[in-house]
């Protein structure tokens, strides 16, 4: 009986057992692994937004100089950009829009139903995302050439029959891949009891997509919409293929940026990067909202 009431005092003056050395050094080394990490990314997107401060003495936005505003009250002043910014800005809206409500679509379909040919589709839907830029772009511009309508009688004839609308088909193409991944992933691990239920009260089908369904995965559309207008605006490879004579930001900025290098551009990458960042702060703070109320 002693030894025992013995044995339990030093069990219990000795304290807790201490985890072992390596685990408590990689407790304390991945938030550190994880802020360089976050930091290395984050090198360039400040550089960008420091320079867009600068006044630079001449074309070229390399150099700091001095501190100047004329870069934000003056973002479009150089011949070219406004056009350029609002094509790609056109561009990823409607292709966002177009792709989103597509890929949602056939992410419903392939994650409810079975059907034949299931698995090669969901095969297919990686291609895209799989495929070389170089490559779809290349075989896209193959493909429009040789799809191409013959002139009108009377007009002149292009040897490139691309331009915007080109630019749009192959962007709602490669955007439509991610969507379906995103919204898939949301579906994965929805409950289908909430629609039984919903029906077994009376509710149809489309009542019961609308108010039971399209609420739950509408953060997962949400992210694929946000996923889908950032490669859009982004995207140089395959556009530089099918763009033929039409301008988008990145392209516009590729064809300068041997003659010179404005504070502008660093003011709309500035621009569109707050928005994107913006945008998605606000879409988290409406799911964490619609998780709390539930």
């Amino acid at each position: 009986m002693a030894e025992g009431t013995i044995l339990s005092e030093a069990i219990v003056h000795a304290g807790p057992a201490r985890a072992p050395l390596s685990a408590r050094v990689g407790k304390r080394a991945l938030p550190v692994f994880t802020a360089l990490a976050i930091g290395y990314l984050m090198i360039p997107i400040v550089v960008m937004f420091v320079f867009s401060f600068n006044q630079p003495e001449g074309k070229f936005n390399y150099v700091w100089n001095e501190f100047s505003l004329q870069g934000w009250l003056h973002p479009f002043d150089w011949p070219g950009l406004s056009d350029a910014v609002i094509t790609s800005i056109a561009i990823a809206l409607l292709s966002t829009i177009a792709a989103t409500t597509l890929g949602t679509l056939i992410g419903l379909a392939l994650s409810r139903y079975d059907f034949r040919g299931r698995g090669t589709i969901n095969g297919l839907i990686f291609l895209p995302m799989a495929t070389p830029e170089i490559v779809l772009g290349a075989s896209l511009l193959t493909l429009f050439v040789a799809t191409a309508l013959p002139p009108l009688a009377g007009s002149v004839p292009t040897l490139y029959p691309t331009g915007f609308q080109t630019i749009l088909i192959a962007h709602i193409m490669f955007n439509i891949s991610y969507v379906v991944v995103t919204v898939k992933a949301r579906l994965a691990g929805f409950d289908r009891r909430l629609e039984e239920a919903a029906m077994d009260l009376g509710a149809n089908e489309l009542t019961t997509f609308w108010r039971v369904t399209f609420p739950l995965i509408l953060p997962g559309i949400m992210a694929a919409a946000l996923l889908a207008f950032s490669l859009s605006i982004d995207d140089f490879i395959i556009t530089n293929f099918v763009s033929g004579t039409t301008n988008t930001f990145p392209i516009w900025v590729y064809s300068i940026q041997r003659n010179a290098l404005p504070v502008q551009i660093n003011v709309i990458g500035s621009i569109i990067f707050f928005v994107a960042v913006g945008a998605v702060a606000l879409t988290s703070l409406r799911s964490g909202r619609a998780i709390r109320m539930r």
